[in-house]
């Protein structure tokens, strides 16, 4: 989802700014939730493993270049289910940013961008949450359709925000369109692995129910809502 450099340039990418502030606006207030909720240490601790963990999905897991960006394996919908929307969106943004500073500076320059197309589907997928999983469900016992459906959300945008910065910067010329869909046919295919992949880390978490007086994971891992 690293747009590529140049796709969008100039006065162009100001736009990227005002969308990420926007995003970043969003995060403070469930980021007040959370302190609310479970106090300021645990936001800092979750989102402390939120950004290690984005950290290594940039860089340890498989990670090519397809059309006009890169297919990344960023298990959002994971992120949100074991630490909740801020610390999951803190951890995106800080992971983004330090995979770009160390290894990426190219980058850089579509930080914002980058920020943008992975907060706002991640926002999509609580708000989706709230809508399919029943207040008396604990997020360990999900569905794989439950499971499914946010990924597919978080992916989904994912794919739509790309598709949506490369025409704004590029236009709808026939290259350029083959490359949206190219890359959008390579990065749906994460969405088969990743609600497995929520599915085993919940299973994890429901044979571990001690983290449960812990601050690790979000409350409603264990507890309904």
């Amino acid at each position: 989802m690293h747009i590529e450099p140049g796709i969008v340039d100039g006065a162009k990418i100001a736009l990227s700014y005002a969308t990420a502030a926007g995003a970043a606006t969003y995060a403070v207030k469930r980021a007040v939730e959370t302190i609310r909720q479970s106090g300021l240490p645990a936001l800092v601790l979750r989102t402390v493993i939120s950004t290690v963990l984005v950290f290594s999905f940039f860089q340890v897991l498989p990670h090519y270049p397809v059309g006009v960006s890169e297919v990344h394996f960023i298990l959002g919908s994971t992120l949100f289910l074991m630490f909740g929307a801020a610390p999951a969106a803190f951890g995106l943004a800080l992971g983004l940013l330090a995979q770009g500073v160390f290894f990426a500076p190219f980058d850089l320059p579509q930080y914002f961008i980058n920020t943008t197309t992975l907060l706002v589907p991640l926002f999509a997928v609580q708000a989706l949450a709230k809508r399919i999983i029943a207040p008396g469900t604990a997020y360990v016992d999900l569905k794989y359709s439950q499971a499914l459906a946010l990924s597919t959300a978080f992916q989904g945008g994912v794919v739509a925000w790309v598709a949506f910065w490369a025409f704004y910067g590029q236009g709808f010329g026939a290259a350029n369109v083959a490359s949206v869909l190219s890359f959008g046919g390579a990065y749906m295919l994460v969405v088969i692995l990743e609600p497995l992949v929520d599915l085993a880390v919940l299973a994890g978490a429901k044979s571990l129910r001690g983290l449960s007086r812990t601050s690790l994971l979000t409350p409603r891992v264990y507890n309904a809502a």
